[in-house]
């Protein structure tokens, strides 16, 4: 008994001291350069878990006045729109509106309290993911086309922690955290305030461990396709907390059933058809806590009934032994993902490059928006690369495309989701900014 009080006492102190700005590294740091963790084959190195996990994260900041990220060379970076809530997610209608999912997890339920939520909650604090969320939807459009929105319109609100939108068949899809629903859309209108229709039911609380939920339709419209996190980091709350979660759900819209369509996808987000063979992609979030080098996030193509590892196993066939009790069969069968994006990186955005204002080189390749690390040292991600892709798959090491989020201990933006605007730009959503960022060529 002692010895748990001891325990809970050190754990405490850590805490307040994460609050105060200390961070806490246990003696662990990454032992291979981030970009190995990069690639088809990133480098794996053994598991090196600590009694207390590394916690390393940019305290949340705004940015200064006038002062943007750093742009690749050859390209030129503004803000299309500020002064948003927390933006998170982009959709861009036909006519070129843009819409931002301005949101957040929604409150927790009935959670007792624990020395891990509540260092969780100081520390997704400090990043910036602590405020309330906005539950809405914002138009932005940009009638003179000068690359900066003039107008700034709710166009839905009330919304339950809102995240992916698709639009398909005359109908607005929006994946709330708990349910995807419908709205009836026409082109060119600026507010929706039809009643929404459900569609079908989300896992969402008590737990939510993973609130954010990507959506996508078919070319044909006949289906959706959605993402739900896990409930966990592997497995702790049991498995039976996990039922259609860290997974890809297949959504059809005559019958309004539901089924497992890709799973063992710890965190999946960014769901994108592939221009070239029309395979789904993914970006996921791979688990934490075994230390700066393991796991590499990761983007793949999804194979309907595919099972991809989580939790047993990752990359492929690695087991986690923190699992148990293990499923020698299931990891057998698991898949390794296409490739690797590094890890702690958060890849949440991922969007295909199918416009012609970049060079024929960026054709058909990807933008991947990293949110960035907490759990590594030293920190990854915060920032958009772009992966080169050839006849499909991907073709290349990734290149930097928007940095400098990070100034010292600051972040002073965290980059989420990635959209092509109508005109072929690059759209980027700043959470911690609060500002959609778009980038273009420096010169036509």
């Amino acid at each position: 008994m002692k010895t748990a009080f001891l325990i809970i006492g050190a754990l405490l102190v850590l805490a307040l001291l994460a609050a105060a700005g200390v961070y806490f590294y246990s003696r662990e740091s990454a032992t291979i350069p981030v970009e190995q963790g990069y690639g088809p084959d990133p480098t794996l190195p053994p598991p090196n878990p600590k009694p207390i996990t590394t916690v390393n994260i940019a305290e949340a900041s705004s940015w200064p006045e006038g002062k943007t990220p750093t742009v690749a060379a050859g390209m030129k970076v503004n803000v299309f729109a500020k002064d948003l809530d927390h933006p998170r997610w982009l959709h861009v209608l036909p006519n070129g509106d843009v819409l931002v999912a301005e949101t957040n997890a929604p409150a927790r339920q009935n959670q007792s309290f624990s020395i891990r939520s509540w260092v969780e909650g100081l520390v997704m604090g400090r990043a910036g993911a602590g405020v309330t969320s906005p539950n809405r939807i914002t138009l932005l459009r940009d009638a003179d086309n000068d690359g900066v929105a003039e107008t700034k319109e709710p166009f839905l609100e009330n919304l339950n922690s809102p995240f992916g939108m698709a639009l398909s068949g005359g109908k607005l899809y929006i994946a709330n955290t708990d349910a995807i629903v419908a709205y009836p859309y026409s082109d060119g209108e600026t507010k929706i305030t039809a009643a929404p229709e459900k569609i079908a039911n989300l896992p969402g609380g008590p737990i939510n461990h993973h609130w954010t939920k990507d959506v996508i339709a078919s070319a044909d419209g006949t289906k959706l396709y959605a993402t739900v996190g896990s409930n966990s980091n592997v497995g702790e709350n049991g498995i039976d907390a996990e039922a259609n979660r860290a997974a890809v759900l297949e959504i059809d819209l005559n019958t309004k059933k539901t089924r497992l369509f890709a799973w063992g996808l710890r965190n999946p987000n960014g769901l994108s058809w592939n221009p070239d063979n029309g395979a789904l992609w993914v970006a996921v979030n791979e688990r934490d806590e075994i230390g700066s080098d393991l796991v590499p996030d990761y983007m793949t193509s999804v194979k309907d009934g595919g099972f991809y590892g989580w939790p047993y196993s990752y990359y492929g066939q690695n087991v986690d032994v923190r699992v148990s009790p293990q499923n020698p069969e299931l990891v057998a069968s698991a898949i390794k993902p296409d490739y690797a994006l590094g890890p702690h990186t958060a890849s949440l955005g991922l969007t295909f490059y199918t416009g012609s204002l970049f060079g024929p080189e960026y054709k058909n390749g990807a933008f991947v928006g990293q949110h960035g690390s907490w759990n590594r040292q030293p920190r990854s991600g915060y920032k958009v690369i772009f992966v080169p892709f050839s006849n499909g798959k991907p073709n290349g090491p990734p290149q930097d495309i928007l940095t400098g989020f990070v100034d010292g201990d600051k972040a002073l933006g965290r980059p989420v989701g990635v959209a092509v605007d109508k005109a072929g730009a690059l759209l980027v959503a700043d959470d911690v900014g609060n500002t959609i960022w778009r980038v273009t060529p420096s010169a036509p």
